[in-house]
């Protein structure tokens, strides 16, 4: 007995001393992760509080294909249909792009009500340019008569933070250069203290002539300092062989580590040491997905930890 006893206070012991598990706070299941050339696989990603099933869209250039992988791999348990119609209960969608937008244009005639988030800019240009009875029918709440009002728009205002209705989570909204003159958007996502941030399509500070990721990461920094930042979502759509000239606002695996050197610069080489960086937004070129995979993990010399999605299988932050 005695001997029990004490093999149980080394068990004990041991447990101690050995890393806490991270907790699961997000739960994501990427529907599209692709830059263009499949127009089955665009940038789309379900977002919701882990333990739930209220999810968010994070932009929707694929929506149905994705939502059959994910079925098939039994990321969902529901039927397709459901999952598009109850369980995603709004999108915020970084810019109007079509390949961050047609999925949502193309199913939005089995689609349910539901609320669209973005800058005033996206949704302006979602209403004139596609629900507008000539491109497609007007889904929208205002514009062509009759408006369908299936969706309402939800205007995100940079600085302050949106509840996203029907979910357990908050959004804030940051502004960045897509290319001279043109905006897309970052999304600061909240569940409790814990936060995930995706960006749509980017360029570099320095190609942009821009100050908009240094602001994003001067307040994203505590975040990650602290360890509250679960994961970050950002673009690589060329490799580095790609002219500066011809980027078209977009990020390489070296200007991608350059920005997140400035972030590494502002939280500090330990807390961002492991954080989780999923790769978005890769175009399907010659052999540029293997290309950037291949420069992103031969330079990751901030030690962090690169995730290459794949479409239709869950991921947990």
């Amino acid at each position: 007995m005695k001997y029990k006893r004490t093999g149980w206070i080394y068990l004990m012991l041991w447990l101690l001393t050995q890393p806490a598990i991270a907790q699961t706070t997000f739960t994501v299941v990427p529907l599209g992760v692709r830059g263009g050339g499949d127009e089955s696989n665009l940038s789309s990603y379900l977002v919701a509080a882990a333990g739930t099933s209220a999810y968010i869209g994070l932009d929707a250039g694929t929506v149905r294909a994705g939502l059959a992988k994910a079925v098939a791999a039994q990321a969902f348990r529901a039927p397709l249909e459901t999952i598009l119609r109850d369980s995603i209960r709004g999108y915020c969608l970084s810019h109007p792009h079509l390949d961050h937008v047609v999925g949502l244009l193309l199913n939005a005639p089995d689609d349910a009500r539901k609320l669209l988030y973005g800058l005033p800019g996206c949704l302006e240009t979602l209403q004139k340019s596609y629900f507008n009875w000539q491109a497609w029918p007007n889904f929208g709440p205002g514009g062509a008569a009759p408006a369908l009002g299936k969706y309402q728009f939800q205007p995100l205002t940079p600085g302050s933070e949106q509840a996203l209705t029907g979910t357990a989570l908050f959004v804030r909204v940051f502004p960045l250069s897509h290319g001279p003159g043109y905006e897309s958007a970052a999304f600061l996502v909240r569940h409790h203290s814990s936060y995930l941030l995706y960006l749509g399509d980017t360029g570099a500070d320095a190609v942009e002539k821009s100050q908009r990721l240094r602001e994003l990461w001067q307040v994203v920094a505590p975040l990650v300092q602290r360890g509250q930042l679960k994961a970050l979502f950002i673009e690589a759509s060329y490799p580095n062989e790609q002219p500066e000239n011809q980027l078209f606002g977009h990020l390489t695996p070296r200007l991608l580590l350059q920005e997140l050197a400035v972030l590494t610069q502002l939280a500090g080489p330990a807390a961002m040491r492991g954080l989780p960086v999923v790769v978005t937004h890769r175009k399907l070129t010659a052999k540029n997905e293997a290309q950037i995979e291949q420069q992103l993990t031969a330079a990751n010399m901030l030690r962090l930890r690169f995730v290459f999605p794949q479409q239709g299988e869950r991921l947990g932050f």
